[in-house]
């Protein structure tokens, strides 16, 4: 059990403290993930980006997740979705969710592209992870980029989501992962989601604290 995301975040990065002298890339997964990605970065002196990965929801059901798609078009969709839900659906739903994760990237990396990963430690970091959904897209993305390692990390994960996580990745990091898993905010004292301004406000002080850093090794 975490107090909340610092505490999580803190710990994580003090699992992670090996691949400090690689040079990591840690790629935070909006917005929960942002916070969590600030604390695993700060410990091992890391860039830190956000990559923006978003849910698609059955056309029924919203809230639950057949799939999801990555900034770059990199696509997850369930083998019970392929089933249920035609093309037609898919694509509608695709186009909803393509316009705001445009609108994510614009406010939350400037519109930017994401670094070089080509041969890098990339440590993708989540709050924690149930269906597992936005994660899945997310590495779909870093795969086409070419990344030495890839490492998915989180405080807390379902037992059935972990085993697919390992096929995607060269090294899952998973904290807790309690047989009755029901939802992340289990894992956690205090939990609430955060806004898209909370996350933003990670990254700021994130970037500012690097800028600080690279003029103090300057001087």
């Amino acid at each position: 059990m975490f107090r909340d995301r610092k505490d999580a975040g803190t710990k994580l990065g003090e699992a992670l403290l090996k691949y400090k002298d690689e040079n990591p890339l840690v790629v935070g997964i909006p917005r929960g993930g942002m916070e969590t990605a600030y604390y695993v970065a700060q410990k091992l002196d890391a860039e830190m980006i956000p990559i923006i990965s978003r849910k698609l929801g059955y056309p029924f059901n919203p809230e639950f997740a057949m799939g999801a798609v990555a900034e770059d078009g990199s696509l997850y969709i369930s083998s019970l979705a392929r089933s249920r839900v035609s093309e037609e659906q898919i694509e509608e739903i695709l186009q909803q969710q393509k316009n705001e994760i445009k609108r994510r990237v614009d406010l939350l990396r400037k519109g930017q592209p994401v670094p070089e990963m080509k041969n890098r430690t990339v440590i993708v970091v989540d709050d924690g992870i149930a269906t597992g959904a936005t994660l899945f897209a997310t590495l779909e993305m870093c795969k086409k980029l070419q990344p030495k390692k890839l490492i998915v990390a989180a405080p807390i994960g379902a037992p059935e989501t972990i085993v697919k996580l390992k096929s995607m990745s060269d090294k899952t990091l998973i904290l807790e992962s309690p047989e009755d898993f029901y939802a992340v905010s289990q894992g956690y004292e205090y939990f609430t989601n955060l806004t898209d301004e909370e996350a933003l406000e990670f990254i700021n002080k994130h970037q500012e604290a690097r800028k600080n850093q690279t003029q103090t090794n300057h001087n």
